[in-house]
């Protein structure tokens, strides 16, 4: 059986898929696979799910409860659980997860284990609110980390992340400003202020005009009908709006004030994310290098537009999780939507990675790269994969090549 990622630019090549409903049911298939692989939603666009002549586990079907804990503030959810559904339940409850991704839509095993993020100067990685998780290493032994552990941002690489547990805050309402037309002499000038203007802020382009196409600022305030120049949309926009695409799939806008899970996404939960038949990159560099990284990629402005949708730029406050690409300061991050050309797509990351060489430029581990980044911590990795792994049964073909540089 043969199954694609969401982008349908990945065929996976797992001798088969096996839909656990256990944690006993789990550690049996891993013991007794010489190669295996946990697959979420599948929004990843290389091989880093893959798992050639092995057994892929499709954790949907596991049957385990969401269990919040008032006192200590946290929530306890299955690996495959989706962010959009679990907020609900953690809103329902008068508490809220400090920040989502863009996608409601992705597993929380999936999203933590690359380090996926949202948008804000103040807001981490959605990894950086694990504060433990459960796994089945190779022999089939359930296993206890806690955030300090060194796993959390695992690749898959250590073994099925079973369950995690996250950290919750009290819940807040937040509101959704779109402006059009930010100069980019404005962007240069005001990014400390412009990043500052809300809970999660981006900005859209394709690098080729003269100006940033839309702002998006989410917030508990109204940030004023003038934005450093740019001016308040007068109607729904998708991040692709100036690509032609309507803005039916977008959480709520135009100042109406909602729950947090309802804003902080681009995108509805019941509809299909983003764009749908697309690619995308996302490359991060030390927030003291924004304006030098977003001026690099203006100078490929005529080479990436006519393959991109739209790129999007925000930021991601520094943690301390091993193999974060935020790991030891705050990054600016530039996300890519690409067209569905990979081959397009593919000559021009290597390009781009020499452009943004300068800058300590760490790529997305889930989306397409040419080159991954080294990391301080990235021995002391090896050594745990070692530990956990010695036979490489969770080794596949992009661990081998971007983590343990064994090709």
């Amino acid at each position: 059986m043969r199954e694609t990622n969401w982008a349908g630019n990945q065929t996976f090549t797992a001798e088969r898929i096996f839909r656990p409903r256990t944690v006993e049911q789990i550690q049996d298939a891993v013991a007794g696979a010489p190669a295996v692989k946990p697959l979420g939603s599948g929004h990843c666009f290389n091989d880093i799910a893959d798992c050639p002549g092995g057994v892929q586990l499709d954790l949907s079907a596991l049957d385990m409860d969401v269990v919040l804990d008032a006192e200590s503030s946290t929530v306890s959810v299955p690996a495959a659980a989706r962010y959009g559904d679990i907020a609900v339940q953690v809103h329902a409850a008068g508490f809220a997860l400090a920040n989502l991704a863009s996608l409601p839509h992705c597993t929380v095993a999936g999203t933590v284990a690359t380090a996926t993020h949202g948008s804000g100067r103040r807001n981490q990685s959605l990894a950086s609110v694990v504060s433990g998780l459960e796994l089945v290493a190779a022999d089939g032994e359930l296993k206890t980390f806690s955030r300090h552990d060194g796993v959390v941002v695992g690749l898959g690489a250590l073994g099925v992340v079973t369950r995690l547990t996250l950290d919750l805050v009290p819940s807040f309402d937040l509101r959704q400003d779109v402006f059009d037309g930010l100069a980019w002499e404005s962007v240069y000038e005001h990014f400390d202020e412009i990043q500052d203007a809300g809970h999660s802020v981006s900005l859209f382009t394709n690098w080729a005009r003269d100006e940033v196409d839309q702002v998006w600022v989410k917030g508990p305030g109204q940030p004023g009908a003038d934005f450093f120049g740019a001016t308040a949309a007068d109607g729904p926009r998708h991040p692709a709006h100036a690509a032609g695409i309507p803005a039916d799939n977008c959480t709520r806008q135009l100042g109406v004030t909602g729950p947090w899970h309802e804003r902080i996404p681009h995108f509805r939960l019941d509809f299909t994310p983003s764009i749908g038949n697309e690619l995308q990159t996302e490359y991060f560099v030390p927030i003291r290098h924004a304006v030098e990284a977003m001026e690099a990629m203006r100078e490929l402005g005529h080479r990436l537009a006519p393959v991109l949708l739209t790129s999007e730029i925000r930021t991601v406050a520094g943690d301390e999780l091993w193999l974060s690409p935020f790991q030891g300061g705050d990054r600016l991050a530039l996300h890519f939507t690409w067209l569905p050309d990979e081959k397009a797509v593919r000559e021009l990351l290597p390009v781009m990675e020499e452009r943004l060489a300068p800058f300590d430029v760490r790529p997305h581990w889930g989306k397409l790269f040419h080159r991954a980044a080294d990391y301080p911590k990235l021995p002391d990795f090896r050594a745990l994969a070692d530990g956990l792994d010695p036979g490489g049964k969770f080794r596949n073909p992009f661990v081998r090549r971007h983590v343990l540089r064994e090709s």
